[in-house]
């Protein structure tokens, strides 16, 4: 973790890891984010987002399952094989109503799915407060 990170983690801000491959999207979401006081990291694909992931230990990670180089699905598999990504928090975002493939991200242990068909930014922003709130109590 860089010198800015540490110094920005150690005074209490929150870093969500935003791992989508819609630019347009991942700049609208990123910048919500930011607005509400969280640090964002952003990866356009499945394999920078668990390196990210891995290096860095958000608080949050927000995963698109449709991914270039790594499915979302096996980004979550691999996550949950490291010891600190057992217990990372993970938000699915997808544009699938495929029920297999979310009861398999459920499975894997996410904290919930946003399908980007039925939300607003707010409800991103909300659910991901939510969930870093739980995790402080």
């Amino acid at each position: 973790m860089d010198a800015k990170m540490e110094k920005k983690k150690s005074l209490g801000a929150k870093t969500v890891l935003l791992v989508e491959d819609n630019n347009d999207l991942a700049a609208l979401l990123g910048g919500t984010l930011k607005d509400a006081g969280l640090e964002v990291l952003r990866a356009d694909d499945g394999a920078k987002g668990l390196d990210l992931a891995l290096k860095h230990h958000p608080d949050l990670i927000l995963l698109d399952i449709v991914l270039p180089s790594m499915d979302g699905l096996v980004v979550l598999k691999k996550l949950r094989e490291d010891a600190w990504g057992k217990g990372a928090s993970v938000v699915i975002l997808t544009n699938l109503n495929n029920e297999e493939r979310v009861s398999a991200a459920m499975e894997g242990g996410v904290y919930d799915y946003l399908s980007k068909e039925n939300w607003k930014m707010e409800d991103v922003v909300a659910k991901v407060k939510e969930r870093l709130q739980e995790k402080n109590t």
